[in-house]
């Protein structure tokens, strides 16, 4: 549905463009570009800086709001680039929330409290932009009424409306400190001071950046309060419209506002320049910040080298923009002086050659910055070389000044920026969405709208394929079109017949006794899952870490993070994400830990929060105090019955396989249960012999058993299969599970896990997502479907403290439907999600 509405929208907005700029000729638009006097773009540049710095107050104020202290530069840094990539792509919310999530981390603020403070920026701008739209109705509501055939009492009284509600808001958060929503659940309000601060803030910015726009226009006919009303609108279509920059959208009612107002060349041509200094410059110099940063890295600060990090994703959005560049000056003619110069000076099948070849790596830029985005090798030496190759065909395609100065530009931030493009992948192994495909296939459209206007006069027939001479512009372009289109046209068909596998292969007893040597050396005990069998192991180019996933209906889904040396995690998560594309798949991320999100928000997915995991500290428990008491009463209790306690670790295990099997079917039998899978443990002979078991006798007969993950660094455990007979003892668990934490503490243990307590620990915040609000509903009234607040309670017995999961996956619905296929890989299919 999204891929359709993006082909309408682009359809609409290349409509509306032709239809609006029908009575403008190329050569005008370039002379009033031309026209457009120094000081007035000096002006546009000011402004733009006063808007950028005005925009880090979003960032001041969220940090004030959530509580987080951040160094003023560290924000302003945070705030520059995190707009400089947003505005330039699109998405702002996730592309510069993925910026302030690495940023703010290295900073050392935690990830549930960035997400409130990048929830807290998106809702402020929404409030300053529909205030200063209402404010510009109020001065120039005869103005806007005349071009949108409204009456102007009209229009002022939606904008009297429009300013009561914002008023009514910051009462609110003057009267009160949080706004209840329901018998459980409450927003906290902001205090009535900071919602002023964040408001002045938002309409100060928008008015510098309006004035950006302003300022390369003609002003005799244009009042700033109406043209501030229009451009209010404006951006907000663009935003709705999710187009990159809202290019196309923005323009199409900049032009229809004032098409009767102005000259159509001069607005036409203050335009475009609004886009290369409002969007484009800063992004230069957000890439070159970046890059300088890079060179410096081996001595910076932590905040420092999380920027340096972020320097593939600016360079991956720059190879863009020079794509898009290439591109639409193959399809566009070059200046009579330089057609002069090249007829004395250049052979002319050098300049046809250079025109076409140009154009081809214009496509190329576009498929190369994914792979740049995924920080492959092979990207970077592509980019390089292409970079320098279309510096040289520069000259002699048009003289383009222009072009080699953003190219050498190219050229030395990548350079800078070598050691972040370190994944040695063939490009031809990259597997491109049909979403990439017609976002390229968007893009391309555009050009060819940019043909048709360069050349709207000239008259088309089959004669112009053929006519080569230094003037002959129409049929260069046209033959650089032609070239561009059979380039993607195989590269898509080649794509659709790439022979893919959509199987998932079990491990054989090679890998799983490569997975144990790993797991042992490292300490994290969950990892011990792997040993269970039933999912696919995926191992570094090292063969020093590896991950373990699933596969259900279209999600490939990595159970906890890599296991193994953090370094070379990257990898394996970036091959992981190109496995699953590969095979038509959506690659997520199950029970993510917050110390590792910075990664995976680098390979451009989304992090839902899935609950909160107990761990209790072992050299710190105790039976004693009110904290602990029931499980203090429920393990005498055992003691009276006359229950005893037995360890065992490894293959010393095997002995008491019998027995434990006879307890774990009488126990399955009593819940008329089954054996899940995937992200729990099972009863397998060698999953049980890789850890520790722990038993409780009632006499000689064994009555109940807890298996324990743990690994050879003797740090962390974790409980997994807990199960006993129906007719033990009273208390026989709560005895178990005291007993094995003592001898856990005499074995020297740092930590015990209690796994995960779904939905649990969601953010009660005015500004939480609807996520967070499902989640928290759900925990509060979901008990028909699942024992939410009875495992949470269970758990609160040993007093643990709490750490955030994660699921990490593609945006939009991909998380809903990851979540669907992973409640199937644990129950062993949909069937086992219904029934238990």
């Amino acid at each position: 549905m999204t891929i359709v509405a993006a082909v309408v929208l682009t359809a609409l907005i290349l409509y509306a463009l032709q239809h609006l700029t029908k009575e403008i000729r190329y050569s005008d638009l370039l002379a009033a570009i031309h026209r457009t006097s120094a000081t007035r773009i000096l002006l546009a540049i000011a402004a733009t800086a006063a808007s950028f710095l005005t925009l880090s107050g979003y960032d001041f104020s969220s940090l004030r709001y959530i509580g987080a202290a951040v160094k003023p530069r560290v924000v302003v840094l945070t705030s520059f680039i995190a707009y400089a990539l947003g505005n330039t792509v699109g998405l702002g919310v996730l592309t510069g929330g993925a910026v302030r999530m690495r940023m703010y981390n290295a900073a050392g603020v935690e990830a549930p409290q960035v997400g409130r403070a990048i929830a807290f920026n998106a809702l402020a701008f929404g409030v300053g932009i529909s205030t200063l739209g209402a404010l510009g109705l109020l001065w120039g509501g005869k103005q806007v009424a005349g071009i949108a055939g409204l009456s102007p009492n009209l229009l002022r009284s939606v904008a009297v409306l429009l300013l009561m509600a914002v008023a009514a808001f910051l009462t609110l958060c003057a009267a009160r400190p949080e706004l209840p929503l329901g018998p459980k659940m409450t927003l906290r309000l902001p205090a009535a001071k900071l919602a002023l601060q964040q408001l002045a803030i938002s309409v100060v910015e928008l008015v510098f950046s309006a004035a950006a726009l302003w300022f390369l226009l003609p002003h005799a006919a244009i009042g700033f309060p109406g043209f501030l009303a229009f451009y209010a609108i404006a951006i907000t279509l663009g935003i709705i419209s999710h187009v990159p920059g809202g290019l196309g959208v923005f323009e199409a009612t900049m032009l229809l506002a004032y098409r009767g107002d102005l000259p159509i060349d001069r607005l036409a041509g203050a335009l475009v320049l609004y886009r290369g200094i409002y969007y484009l410059l800063p992004l230069l110099v957000a890439v070159a910040t970046l890059a300088i940063f890079e060179m410096r890295v081996g001595v910076a600060a932590p905040v420092t080298r999380a920027a340096a990090r972020l320097s593939p994703m600016f360079l991956s959005a720059f190879s863009l923009v020079i794509g898009c560049m290439l591109l639409v000056s193959g399809v566009t003619p070059a200046s009579d002086a330089a057609s002069d110069l090249l007829a004395l000076k250049v052979p002319l099948p050098l300049v046809e050659a250079s025109h076409f070849i140009g154009s081809i790596t214009g496509v190329a830029y576009l498929f190369l910055a994914r792979g740049m985005l995924h920080r492959l090798d092979a990207a970077w030496w592509a980019a390089l070389v292409l970079t320098i190759v279309s510096f040289v065909l520069a000259l002699p395609k048009g003289i383009a000044i222009g072009e080699m100065v953003l190219l050498a530009f190219l050229f030395i931030t990548l350079s800078a920026s070598r050691r972040e493009f370190y994944r040695r992948a063939s490009l031809l192994s990259q597997s491109f969405s049909l979403a990439w495909f017609i976002a390229v296939g968007c893009l391309v459209a555009g050009v060819f709208w940019v043909l048709f206007f360069a050349y709207r006069d000239v008259p088309y027939g089959s004669e112009l394929w053929w006519q080569f001479a230094f003037d002959a512009h129409a049929p260069r372009s046209l033959r650089a079109i032609t070239g561009i289109a059979v380039v993607m046209l195989s590269y898509a068909f080649w794509q659709l017949l790439r022979p893919t596998s959509g199987s998932m292969l079990r491990p054989n007893a090679e890998e799983l006794a490569r997975a144990q040597a790993i797991i042992r050396r490292q300490p994290r005990a969950e990892a011990l899952l792997a040993m269970t069998a039933d999912k696919g192991l995926l191992f570094s180019a090292s063969g020093n870490a590896f991950l373990m996933y699933g596969k259900h209906g279209r999600s490939w889904v990595s159970l906890f993070d890599p296991v193994g040396p953090s370094k070379e995690w990257p990898e394996l998560i970036w091959r992981f994400i190109e496995m699953a594309s590969a095979h038509g798949g959506r690659a997520a991320f199950y029970q993510v830990r917050p110390q590792s999100l910075p990664v995976y928000l680098d390979a451009g997915l989304h992090a839902l929060k899935l609950g909160e995991y107990a761990a209790v500290s072992v050299p710190e428990f105790t039976l004693k105090g009110s904290a602990r008491a029931n499980l203090r009463h429920g393990a005498s209790r055992g003691e009276r019955e006359g229950l005893s306690f037995e360890w065992r670790e490894g293959e010393a295990v095997a002995e008491w396989l019998p027995a434990l099997r006879e307890v774990s079917g009488a126990w399955m039998k009593e819940h008329e249960a089954r054996e899940k899978s995937f992200s729990l443990g099972r009863f397998d002979d060698r999953y049980l012999c890789s850890g520790g078991v722990g038993v409780a006798r009632h006499g000689e007969r064994i009555v109940a058993f807890v298996s324990i993950q743990i690994t050879d660094q003797r740090i962390d455990s974790v409980v997994d299969l807990m199960r006993y007979v129906p007719d033990a003892p009273k208390g026989t668990m709560d005895y178990l599970f005291a007993q094995t934490l003592a001898k856990l503490q005499s074995l020297g243990y740092q930590s015990f896990g209690l796994g995960m307590a779904p939905m649990s620990g969601m953010i009660d915040h005015p500004l939480a997502s609807r996520w967070h609000r499902f989640g928290r509903l759900l925990f509060a009234h979901g008990e028909q479907f699942y024992n939410f607040q009875g495992l949470r309670a269970f758990k609160e017995k040993f007093a643990p403290e709490w750490e955030p999961r994660y699921l990490v996956a593609p945006g939009g619905l991909g998380p809903f439907f990851a979540l669907t296929d992973i409640a199937a890989l644990v129950a062993g299919g949909f069937k086992g999600v219904i029934g238990k």
